[in-house]
Parts: C-alpha cells; sequence; structure tokens
C-alpha cells in the first residue's frame, strides 16, 4: 500500500485539496474527523476528563467539545497533551481503515500535524498545502466564529508553514489565483509516475 501524507496549517485548505484527490479516485482519511469521532467513545471522555478536568465533562459522563475548545485555546501544554492522547488512536483508526483500499493505487492521510508528532515517518511521500497566515486567519474566522486571539495560539503551536513546505515532497499553493484542481492532477499524476515508493 502506497501512502501520502496531506499536510499543512489550520485553515490553509487541506480538506478543499483531500476533496480534490477523492474526486479523482484516491481514497481520502481525514485525521481531524477521525478524532472527532474518538468523542463519542466512553473510554476516550474518561481520558479527556483526566486531562482537562471536570469542568469539561457533561452530565452523561461524555465531554462537552466547546469546553475543551475554550481551554485548549489558551494552553498551549494541554493542547499538546491532548493531541498526544487523540493521535495514537487516529493512527489505529487509519491502518484499519487502509486495509478497505488495498487495490488503490495509493491512499491520503489529511493530517495538519503532521511534522509536529513525527507522523511523516510512516508514509511515503508528503504533501503540503501552503496559505498565507493572513488568508488562514480569514478563513479560520468564518469557519469557525473565532478571533484573532483565538485562532493565533494554533498556529503558533504548529511548525510554521515554510518549514512544512521544505520538508515536503510536493508543495501545493492553495490561494485565490491559483488553480487548485490543476495542481492536485499535477502531484496525482507525478505520485502515480513515481518509482521511489517503498514497495
Amino acid at each position: 500500500m502506497k501512502r501520502v501524507a496531506l499536510t499543512g496549517g489550520i485553515g490553509s485548505g487541506k480538506t478543499t485539496v483531500a476533496n480534490e484527490f477523492c474526486l479523482l479516485g484516491i481514497p481520502c482519511f481525514v485525521a481531524d474527523k477521525a478524532g472527532a469521532e474518538l468523542y463519542n467513545d466512553a473510554s476516550f471522555c474518561g481520558k479527556v476528563i483526566e486531562l482537562l478536568g471536570d469542568d469539561v465533562a457533561k452530565a452523561d459522563g461524555m465531554v462537552s467539545k466547546r469546553a475543551v475548545a475554550e481551554i485548549i485555546f489558551s494552553d498551549k501544554a494541554k493542547l499538546k497533551a491532548l493531541n498526544e492522547l487523540i493521535h495514537p488512536r487516529v493512527m489505529k483508526m487509519y491502518h484499519q481503515w487502509e486495509k478497505k483500499w488495498i487495490m488503490a493505487p495509493y491512499t491520503i492521510f489529511e493530517c495538519a500535524i503532521l511534522y509536529e508528532y513525527h507522523l511523516e515517518k510512516q508514509f511515503d511521500k508528503v504533501v503540503s498545502v501552503y496559505t498565507s497566515i493572513p488568508e488562514r486567519i480569514a478563513r479560520l474566522q468564518i469557519r469557525d466564529n473565532a478571533t484573532i486571539a483565538q485562532i493565533m495560539p494554533f498556529i503558533n503551536a504548529q511548525i510554521p508553514a515554510e518549514e512544512k513546505m521544505m520538508r515536503s515532497d510536493y508543495v501545493i499553493l492553495n490561494y485565490e489565483g491559483n488553480p487548485r484542481v490543476r495542481q492536485v492532477k499535477t502531484i496525482h499524476d507525478l505520485i502515480l509516475k513515481d518509482s521511489t515508493f517503498s514497495e
């Protein structure tokens, strides 16, 4: 199974890019979506409550995502600890998921904090999505109804986008006026032809 990771800073448009790969017939696993599903698991919610305290607990013993967000918005250490709780479980979900796609030429694993948690070592190639910080902030203000003060801790907690670009095999410049669809198709064709994939 050939594995390709898709990364980029929060608000860079990774999910939109992943959708373009899906339209080309490539199966895509979205780490954030898988992480959100964990909050339906009572045992996982118990771990989150242990980590963040009873303020995030709901009456039924599950977790309030809004309360979690309010805590990690302002506490980078707790954000990091929460991610360390989530990502091993997400990777396990991914490895189960990919078994369904053994006939695909490759799969896409979309993850914002790929390099931060050294997950890139599990993939043959990495595609990085780049968007400027002002544009990312504008998108997040609309998407999450968040303030700049709420957004910046998340951006600052991630490796700079420029470093991610340097460390990646392919880069998509995802800003207005740059044809995203054409970039995705070009990279798709290059991946299909790439003979350096591990067997």
